[in-house]
C-alpha cells in the first residue's frame, strides 16, 4: 500500500511519468551524441593524423550525459513506486550532476567554438598548403566533398585544386565556421530541451520525498 495520499499521490505518478519521459530523453541525447560522433560528415573531417579532437569533447560529455540519465530514469521509476526516500534523493542528487555535466559541455562548446573552428581551419590549410604531400591534398579534397567548398588563404595550392569549381562556391573557411556552429547548436539546443526535463523531475521528486517523510510523521 502507498503510504501518501490525496494530491500527492498525482504527484508520485507524475514523478513515475516524468521517468519514464526522463529515460526516454536519455535515449534522444545518447542517439545524438552518437550520431554527432560517428556522422560520416564529421568523422571524414575531424579524424585523421593531426585532426583537432576539441569538437569531440562536448560530445563525450554529451554521451556520458545519456548514458547516465537513461540509468537514473530507471531508478528514479523504481523510486517513486517504492515511495523511497533514499532512493528519491539519490535520484535528486543524480539528475543535479547530469544538469552540471550538460551546463559544463554547453558552456565548453560555445566558449571555444571559435577556437574549434580556427583548429579545424588551420588543418584544412595545412592540408592545402602542403602539395607535395598526397595525404594532405587528399584530406583537402574530402572537405571540399563534404563541405561543398573550395578555397583558403593559400591562393597558389588553391587554384591547383578549385581549377574546375565554379566561381560563386563558398571558400572552406567560412563552410568550416557554419559547420562547427551547426553541429554545436544542435548540442545546445538538446541540452537546453533536456535540462529544462531535469528541473522539473527535481521540484517533483523534492515534492514527494517530503510528502513521504510528512506521511511518516503522521504515522
Amino acid at each position: 500500500m502507498g503510504k501518501v495520499q490525496g494530491g500527492m499521490k498525482c504527484v508520485k505518478y507524475l514523478l513515475f511519468a516524468f521517468n519514464f519521459i526522463f529515460w526516454l530523453s536519455g535515449l534522444l541525447v545518447l542517439a545524438v551524441g552518437l550520431w554527432l560522433r560517428f556522422d560520416p560528415e564529421t568523422v571524414e573531417l575531424l579524424t585523421g593524423d593531426g585532426a583537432p579532437y576539441t569538437f569531440f569533447i562536448a560530445v563525450y560529455i554529451l554521451l556520458g550525459a545519456g548514458g547516465l540519465m537513461m540509468i537514473v530514469g530507471f531508478f528514479g521509476c523504481f523510486g517513486a513506486v517504492r515511495e523511497s526516500q533514499c532512493l528519491l534523493a539519490s535520484f535528486f542528487a543524480c539528475l543535479l550532476i547530469i544538469f552540471g555535466a550538460e551546463i559544463t559541455a554547453g558552456v565548453f562548446g560555445f566558449l571555444n567554438k571559435e577556437q574549434i573552428a580556427e583548429e579545424v581551419q588551420k588543418f584544412y590549410s595545412s592540408s592545402v598548403s602542403d602539395t607535395s604531400n598526397p595525404n594532405g591534398t587528399a584530406i583537402a579534397l574530402i572537405y571540399h566533398k563534404t563541405l561543398n567548398c573550395c578555397g583558403s588563404s593559400t591562393p597558389e595550392a588553391t587554384n591547383m585544386l578549385c581549377v574546375d569549381v565554379p566561381e560563386d562556391t563558398q571558400d572552406c573557411l567560412t563552410a568550416i565556421t557554419d559547420f562547427v556552429n551547426e553541429k554545436l547548436h544542435i548540442i545546445g539546443y538538446v541540452g537546453i530541451g533536456i535540462a529544462g526535463v531535469m528541473i522539473l523531475g527535481m521540484i517533483f521528486s523534492m515534492v514527494l520525498c517530503c510528502a513521504i517523510r510528512n506521511s511518516r510523521e503522521v504515522i
